[in-house]
């Protein structure tokens, strides 16, 4: 995983995605999915290019269920783009590339 990419955990989301400045696209995953492992290059590829105006964490819906649940995530991967502390933008599945940087150019 590039460090581009912030773990989170439930104890961090409140800081790091709901109180944060820039907007902040959480991809809610687990190690026994093959498509978050799919997507998984491809975020760290877009958190690099996106560094400074959008921020890229990952959660692990095993290990970190509260999220999860308070969210409603019932599929992985499934990512949620925060703006202001809500959720501008819910895309479930591993996409395309170039589907997900149509969706978040606006965003940003």
């Amino acid at each position: 995983m590039a460090g581009d990419v912030v773990m989170l955990g439930d104890a961090e989301f409140q800081r790091e995605v709901l109180e944060a400045n820039e907007p902040v696209l959480v991809d809610f995953t687990a190690t026994w999915c093959p498509p978050c492992r799919i997507l998984a290059p491809v975020l760290d590829a877009l958190a690099t290019e996106y560094k400074g105006r959008m921020k890229f964490a990952k959660l692990n819906v095993d290990d970190h269920q509260q999220t999860a649940q308070e969210y409603g995530i019932r599929a992985t991967p499934t990512l949620l783009v925060f703006k202001g502390g809500r959720v501008v933008k819910q895309i479930v599945g591993a996409v395309p590339r170039a589907k997900l940087e149509e969706a978040l150019r606006p965003l940003v």
